[in-house]
């Protein structure tokens, strides 16, 4: 199976002279006006003590200059590795529009308003899942999950779900970004930003 992606508007490094953040979100716009599913769904890459390494599709919910916010259960395998080897490389893939941006970096955990902030947003049912679920961990059926779910909602019935202990954001604060745009025979534009020097570079596709 081959796609050829045509030749787009040209990417240039100067398009990154002010910062990454802007295109990058100017590329989100695009992906949402392209109707893309989930255009807010990023690949997480993480490491575990062993080394080894793991993927899985998160939603990124923030972003601007300091760097990309998820969230997620901290005991989970991907918290686990995330605080065993604080480092994570996230990719927004709008393959929809032939076009990727790869954030690499070190992670921190957000700040508790910061997370109760989000949480306020997050549906009911999103919230009484959070506490019925012990991220990563065998379960014998989904019958004793839909009861670990119903026991969870008679409890705080009538009241504010509150923030799980073990629940929160990681932020990914980026080192490098890069900007991939899909073009004809595979001569494709990729633009890499590091940070924290500044430096702008076209790659060889």
């Amino acid at each position: 199976m081959r796609v050829d992606y045509g030749e787009p508007e040209d990417l240039d490094v100067d398009a990154l002279a002010g910062g990454w953040c802007s295109l990058a979100q100017q590329w989100l716009s695009d992906a949402i006006a392209a109707n893309l599913p989930e255009p807010n769904a990023i690949v997480l890459g993480t490491v575990d003590e062993a080394g080894r390494p793991a993927t899985r599709t998160v939603l990124c919910k923030d972003f601007d200059a300091d760097g990309v916010v998820f969230y997620t259960n901290y005991d989970s395998d991907k918290g686990r590795a995330l605080t065993a080897t604080p480092y994570a490389s996230i990719t927004f893939p709008w393959i929809g529009i032939a076009r990727q941006l790869t954030v690499r970096g070190a992670v921190v955990k957000v700040d508790a308003e910061t997370t109760e902030t989000y949480w306020r947003t997050r549906p009911r049912g999103s919230q009484l899942g959070a506490w019925a679920s012990e991220q990563s961990r065998p379960i014998g059926s989904r019958e004793d999950l839909a009861a670990r779910l119903a026991e969870v909602t008679a409890t705080f019935d009538g009241i504010e779900v509150p923030v799980p202990p073990n629940w929160g954001g990681f932020r990914v604060e980026p080192e490098t970004v890069e900007f991939w745009q899909g073009r004809t025979s595979r001569m494709h534009n990729r633009i890499r930003l590091t940070v924290a020097s500044g430096v702008i570079e076209r790659l060889q596709p």
